[in-house]
């Protein structure tokens, strides 16, 4: 059984949510995506009842603070876990060659030399390169180049335990690069700055965002089953399900998932 753990649903700005970060759990273990921008993120693993011994892969998508500084946090506290005993086996942490690197660079920046030390040994920075296939909490996955406009940025495609596939796009518009791991897949994660409705107020495609409008005529062109938004505002926190869902569906007759932090959606 896997279950989808949302730890965090907002933008880089949010206030009154956490940065959009998640976990996918596979009976005791648990494949951590990106971690929000700060220690916030201990929280949001306690929240969830996740036991940083129980992630030994952690999927960096791409530098943005709202996504990597809060890794530096799990880093650190398994290095202190592994210090202490109370961790065994190592930890993996996957994404493209800048991010391993900008990674890396802050982590030895700003952590202690007893928790640098693991680096290379028990804690590894391991770089991915377009198209190729890793291992996470017992199931096989594929990383892709999303072709950002920004900063790099890799999504991936996990093949669930029960034979379901689940694509994360990133947070970025999509791209036609990514068709082959996204057409037909179970579980579509995509970002939805704002409602197309709201445009003017949240100014999603300045920003090279999407809008729930965006979503949904995506997930219909692609085909797949369920559609998951995240990444938005926080300004409509109270209505954001309800909303998000009446857009997208406009467009896309499947199941869509508009989740809080904390939630907690059963994958297979």
């Amino acid at each position: 059984m896997a279950d989808l753990m949302i730890l965090g649903t907002g933008n880089a700005a949010v206030t009154q949510c956490y940065n959009t970060c998640f976990a996918v759990r596979n009976g005791e273990s648990v494949f951590l995506v990106d971690a929000g921008g700060g220690n916030g993120i201990l929280s949001r693993l306690e929240a969830a009842s996740i036991p940083l011994q129980s992630i030994h892969e952690i999927f960096v998508t791409h530098t943005h603070t709202d996504h990597i500084l809060g890794v530096v946090w799990v880093v650190r506290m398994i290095a202190q876990g592994m210090n202490a005993g109370k961790y065994t086996g190592n930890l993996r942490v996957y994404g493209h060659a800048e991010a391993m690197r900008v990674l890396e660079l802050i982590c030895r920046c700003t952590l202690p030399g007893k928790v640098c030390a693991h680096f290379g040994k028990d804690i590894l920075f391991c770089v991915l390169e377009d198209g190729e296939a890793f291992s996470a909490a017992g199931m096989s996955a594929k990383a892709f180049d999303i072709g950002s406009t920004k900063a790099q940025q890799f999504g991936f495609c996990l093949a669930l335990p029960c034979g379901q596939r689940l694509t994360c796009l990133g947070d970025e518009p999509y791209n036609e690069r990514a068709h082959d791991y996204a057409v037909g897949a179970d579980w579509l994660l995509c970002e939805a700055f704002c409602l197309y409705e709201d445009r003017e107020r949240f100014k999603p495609y300045e920003k090279h965002h999407s809008t729930a409008w965006d979503a949904g005529r995506l997930a219909a062109q692609l085909q797949v089953k369920n559609l998951l938004l995240y990444h938005t505002e926080d300004k409509t926190l109270d209505t954001r399900r309800e909303r998000y869902a009446a857009e997208a569906a406009q467009f896309f007759a499947g199941n869509i998932i508009v989740p809080d932090d904390s939630e907690i959606i059963p994958l297979c």
